[in-house]
């Protein structure tokens, strides 16, 4: 399983890297769950990145109305930056016929010029109160849209985590359901130290968190310290 860590700057940026994180995930949690940085703090970070063989690189889009247009092309310039990974949030789409032509077009964007970048299509395990798609349909989102891994997370961050909105077994047929097409998957969602036990039994390919590794636990206002990363990595092995 890989760790991934979402600092805010290239200051977090190297301490998620001293601590041990394999992919380095760029947001800005003040714009959302998802919420997007700035084209030139992502590049930044994104050089920093190329220094280390293996290290991958991603950045979120934002946790994305159902405006397909404007997802293409801010997706379009993401991908410009030079990322591994682009990851969206699907806030706006109510059904998976909206969701699957939302992500298509995302998919079109970037495979005619930047073919490399892989697209994670984010689902919200608090679903209900965030308004959105139920999360368990977002591994065939994934495969009938052309991306290339399959996410759930919380979409309202106040302390309730992914455990709180989906049972282990749904969790599970989660990963499996991706899995079984060939897919990425990636869990996130307020995720602790003390939930790696349950998720090294589920085995995502993926585990993606920032409040964890923040002093305080404060996604928001906390900084990204090397020793809680490296503490995070540590119950990966």
């Amino acid at each position: 399983m890989k760790l991934l860590v979402s600092p805010i700057n290239i200051e977090e940026a190297r301490n998620s890297i001293n601590g041990g994180a394999d992919i380095i995930d760029v947001k800005n949690p003040l714009e959302g769950s998802l919420g997007a940085n700035f084209p030139w703090v992502i590049t930044e970070i994104q050089k920093l990145v190329r220094e280390y063989n293996g290290l991958e690189i991603s950045a979120t889009l934002g946790d994305f109305p159902n405006l397909p247009g404007t997802a293409s092309l801010a997706a379009l310039g993401l991908a410009n930056c030079d990322v591994d990974y682009i990851k969206v949030g699907l806030k706006g789409p109510k059904t998976k016929k909206d969701a699957i032509f939302f992500m298509k077009q995302i998919r079109r964007a970037i495979s005619e010029y930047k073919s490399h970048v892989k697209i994670v299509v984010a689902g919200y395990a608090d679903y209900k109160r965030f308004g959105t798609i139920v999360p368990l349909l977002i591994p065939e989102i994934a495969v009938e849209s052309g991306a290339d891994v399959a996410m759930v997370d919380t979409g309202i961050k106040d302390g309730k985590n992914l455990f709180d909105f989906m049972t282990e077994e749904q969790i599970t047929s989660f990963v499996e359901n991706t899995l079984k097409n060939d897919l990425i998957v990636a869990l996130a969602g307020s995720i602790k130290k003390e939930h790696f036990p349950k998720l090294k039994e589920i085995r995502p390919h993926i585990i993606g968190l920032r409040g964890a590794a923040c002093e305080k636990a404060d996604r928001v206002y906390g900084r990204i310290k090397v020793e809680l990363v490296k503490e995070l990595k540590s119950l990966l092995k």
